[in-house]
């Protein structure tokens, strides 16, 4: 009788386990894809932000802004002698 349910326990019992090595399998594969598929969806933001850097690297540069104030927008460089400080001392509101 002990055998013959050692028998059945067995017979029940590998099947199991080894349809359980299948599904982490399955399961291990899975998640593998979507890793490879996060890492390259990361490696594109990282090369999309150094291209966002070096685009705002190169407008803001004040070599580009020197030359849109002057071509675009015809402004030019004061000279310091043409400069008037003006300095409020005891205006309203102030003690």
């Amino acid at each position: 009788m002990k055998k013959i349910f050692f028998l059945y326990f067995m017979a029940v019992t590998i099947p199991l386990l080894l349809g359980l090595v299948v599904w982490q399998s399955t399961r291990y594969q899975k998640l593998h894809k979507e890793t490879i598929h996060l890492e390259q969806v990361q490696a594109e933001w990282v090369d999309n932000n150094k291209r966002m850097i070096g685009g705002i690297a190169e407008y803001s540069s004040p070599e580009r802004i020197d030359q849109i104030a002057r071509n675009q927008l015809n402004l030019r460089k004061i000279r310091p002698e043409n400069i008037l400080q003006v300095r409020i001392v005891g205006g309203i509101g102030h003690e």
